[in-house]
C-alpha cells in the first residue's frame, strides 16, 4: 500500500541533491525548485542573484512504507556539507544554504532528531536551517532531471559523479536496482 508523502530540503545545487535522493527505493519523484524565501512566483536568475530569499531545494514524493523520512534526511544530509553556511563547494551565496523545509510538525520533530543524531559526524557544528514550508516554487523545465538527461556535462562529471559514487558505497542497500 503506497503511503505517500512529500519531503522538502536544500543543500547546494538542487541538480545535485535531486541526483542523489532520484536514486533511492520507495521515492516516487523529485522536483527540483525555489523555498523558504519571501518572494512569488521567483525565478532562477532572481534566486542566484539573491534578492528572493529562496533556496534551490528539490521536493521529493516518496513512499514512507519503503523509505522513512527519517532515512530520506540521513541520506540527504550525509550528501552535502551541512556545516558550511551558504555554500557547497564553489557554489556560494543564500540561495545554496543547507536547509529542511518540513510540511508539519510531526516532520519538524523528526528533523530536529535526525539533526541531533548526526551531528557527532561532523567536525563542525551543523548549520542547517530548519523552516517550515511555506510555498514550493517548481524550477523552470531545464532544470528538471537534470543529471539524467546531462551526464557528460563537465559539472555533472566533477561534482555530481562524486556524490553518486560515495551514494552507491554509502547506501547500495537503498538503491533503485536500475540505478544501483
Amino acid at each position: 500500500m503506497n503511503e505517500l508523502q512529500k519531503a522538502t530540503f536544500g543543500g547546494g545545487c538542487f541538480w545535485c541533491v535531486e541526483a542523489v535522493i532520484q536514486r533511492l527505493r520507495g521515492v516516487e519523484s523529485v522536483v527540483s525548485g525555489y523555498a523558504g524565501g519571501h518572494d512569488t512566483n521567483p525565478t532562477y536568475e532572481a534566486v542566484c542573484n539573491g534578492v528572493t530569499g529562496h533556496a534551490e531545494v528539490v521536493q521529493v514524493t516518496f513512499d514512507s512504507a519503503v523509505i522513512s523520512y527519517a532515512d530520506l534526511l540521513s541520506v540527504f544530509m550525509t550528501s552535502h556539507d551541512p556545516t558550511t553556511v551558504n555554500r557547497q563547494g564553489a557554489d556560494q551565496g543564500t540561495q545554496y544554504r543547507s536547509i529542511i523545509l518540513p510540511h508539519n510538525a510531526e516532520q519538524r520533530a523528526i528533523a530536529e532528531q535526525v539533526l541531533q543524531k548526526l551531528s557527532p559526524e561532523f567536525r563542525d557544528s551543523i548549520v542547517t536551517e530548519v523552516k517550515d514550508l511555506d510555498t514550493f516554487y517548481p524550477a523552470e523545465s531545464y532544470h528538471q532531471d537534470y543529471y539524467n538527461q546531462h551526464r557528460n556535462q563537465g559539472y555533472c562529471q566533477v561534482v555530481i559523479d562524486p556524490k553518486i559514487m560515495k551514494l552507491r558505497k554509502q547506501y547500495a542497500d537503498r538503491l533503485r536496482l536500475e540505478t544501483a
